[in-house]
């Protein structure tokens, strides 16, 4: 079961915990530290499941989840240190589908992230596992790369930096964001690693590597994923 899922918390060590636990189980994530970033990601991204901490600066959680309720029905679930009943309650009439109050099991945050998943009936295999773009077919169910007909074999890294930039097209990622969304808990990973891992993907996916028209390289920044090859 693989979703886009959007991650609003403020408490950077928190939103991090999460994300690992989240694309260790095969999901997208994207974070956020603010409300109104949460607001306007969720219109931009159009993700699958929030997962949103009350206690949220600039727009706070329970602001967020009325402004959200009014456009679409994204599950929600909401993260609080308020155990009161009445915050709670306050949070599930507002629209929030699930609840839970820090702190909280990472993996049971996981597994109520697959419940709402499966109960919302909110995913769509094609758009959520088979990414896209011109020729290249990311099948991320079956861990497959295609250009056109051809199947192409990629290491598991390949794999992971390719899926990253796939998920979103046209945007920018440096190498730090990619090696924290690809490669997760292998925290040795070095920045030039990247670049080599890049320069394999782009020998097996390009028509010319030394003139990629899939993975761009934008100087000073990082890579991406050009939206029309």
């Amino acid at each position: 079961m693989t979703a886009r899922v959007l991650v609003a918390e403020d408490d950077a060590k928190q939103a991090k915990l999460i994300q690992v636990y989240l694309e260790r189980d095969g999901h997208s994530v994207q974070v956020v530290g603010d409300g109104r970033s949460a607001v306007d990601r969720c219109r931009a991204y159009q993700p699958d499941l929030i997962v949103l901490d009350i206690m949220l600066p600039v727009l706070d959680g329970l602001d967020v989840c009325r402004v959200l309720r009014a456009e679409c029905e994204v599950p929600i679930l909401l993260l609080t240190a308020r155990n009161t009943e009445e915050d709670l309650l306050t949070g599930l009439d507002l629209g929030a589908d699930d609840y839970m109050t820090k702190p909280y099991s990472p993996r049971e945050l996981t597994a109520r992230v697959r419940a709402l998943l499966r109960r919302s009936g909110s995913l769509s295999t094609d758009r959520t596992a088979v990414l896209t773009v011109g020729e290249l077919r990311i099948d991320v169910g079956r861990f497959e790369v295609w250009v056109g007909d051809r199947q192409i074999p990629l290491t598991a890294k390949e794999f992971g930096i390719l899926q990253v930039l796939a998920a979103e097209p046209g945007h920018v990622f440096t190498r730090a964001q990619i090696i924290d969304r690809a490669f997760g808990f292998d925290r040795y990973v070095e920045e030039r690693t990247v670049d080599a891992h890049v320069m394999n993907l782009r020998r097996k996916i390009e028509e010319d590597p030394a003139k990629p028209g899939y993975v761009q390289t934008v100087y000073g920044r990082g890579y991406r994923l050009v939206e029309q090859p």
